[in-house]
């Protein structure tokens, strides 16, 4: 039987962020009724639901809040029959400054999710992990089993909101999966990425590209791809108590990627090191490689979009929305 999205309700928590907004977008064009939980602000902004078609936002009820209120965080996950929690703090180089407010968001957050997820009964709740909290590869491809190693405190925090998650399904049956993205990049990601850093400064005009390390490999997933992903998890009975790898399975240098945007854009300049964007030495991940057998068996989920493919596409969003980023800072 093909699950239906339609007239399902839905709380997706960080819908105004990179990743959720796109996952709003998307459960709503499947016909379900979307509670979009976002980050109280006073002015009103709806972060990148702001840019979110306005015969689509008609269909989408906001919900201003904070994760680690509980309180809002239950009003929010009333009446709803699956959740997906992306709200988080997610800046690397952040963490290094401020672990506790990783602590209280991530950990803290997560916990309230939980909480009010079991007292109300959803059906499914989809837990955001990170490819971030296996660390730097012992064995590749990374699959589920790979140890997890809190290399920064960013990861840290996620590798305790996983284990909270894992520890509310086999205490008290909650049917969270754990759904766990590599690095998935494309349009409205932060600047601080890698990815939108470089075309950024390409875009402005730089005649050096500002970045850190360029031998660490990663494994990079389409927004669309890992949107897809979500669902698929949520979809699949089987995924309840596990978790998921959901990645390309292929790898890349970072100075590679360099050259392969390079390509892309048909821009090059000298690529020098920042200081600042370099981590830690023991912090650094040298890196990721998605196995994502599990993903494809329990859920029939796999990639469609190439590297390249899903670099144009960003390029274009980019160089048509250069206004909207500083990649001048790399915390933010």
């Amino acid at each position: 039987m093909t699950y239906s999205w339609q007239g399902k309700k839905v709380l997706v928590t960080g819908a105004d962020g990179f990743i959720g907004s796109h996952l709003t977008e998307t459960l709503t064009k499947e016909g379900a009724q979307v509670r979009a939980f976002i980050y109280y602000n006073s002015f009103s902004r709806l972060g990148w639901l702001d840019e979110t078609e306005p015969d689509l936002m008609e269909n989408i009820e906001i919900f201003p809040g904070d994760i680690r209120d509980p309180n809002r965080v239950y009003e929010a996950v009333e009446g709803q029959e699956v959740v997906f929690h992306l709200a988080a703090l997610i800046t690397i180089p952040y963490s290094y400054h401020a672990p506790d407010s990783y602590v209280q968001t991530n950990i803290g957050g997560t916990l309230n999710i939980l909480n009010a997820c079991r007292k109300v009964g959803v059906e499914k709740l989809v837990h955001t992990s990170t490819s971030e909290v296996y660390g730097t590869a012992q064995h590749v491809p990374i699959d589920e089993k790979h140890p997890l190693q809190g290399q920064s405190p960013y990861s840290a925090s996620k590798i305790g909101a996983d284990m909270l998650a894992e520890s509310f399904y086999r205490s008290f049956g909650l049917p969270v999966a754990i759904i766990r993205p590599f690095n998935t990049y494309g349009p409205r990601q932060s600047a601080r990425a890698v990815i939108p850093t470089i075309m950024s400064q390409l875009y402005g005009g730089a005649k050096e590209i500002k970045l850190g390390a360029l031998t660490p490999t990663r494994d990079f997933n389409f927004v669309a791809d890992t949107v897809s992903g979500f669902l698929a998890v949520a979809e699949a009975e089987a995924a309840a108590g596990r978790v998921v790898n959901v990645g390309s399975g292929e790898e890349i240098s970072i100075g590679d990627l360099v050259e392969l945007i390079f390509r892309v854009t048909d821009i090059t300049a000298e690529v020098v090191t920042d200081e600042v964007r370099l981590r830690p030495e023991k912090s650094e991940v040298e890196r990721l490689l998605c196995d994502n057998s599990i993903a494809r068996k329990l859920t029939g989920w796999r990639p469609e979009y190439t590297l390249e493919e899903g670099l144009k596409i960003t390029a274009r969003w980019m160089k048509n929305n250069l206004h909207t980023f500083n990649s001048g800072n790399y915390a933010l």
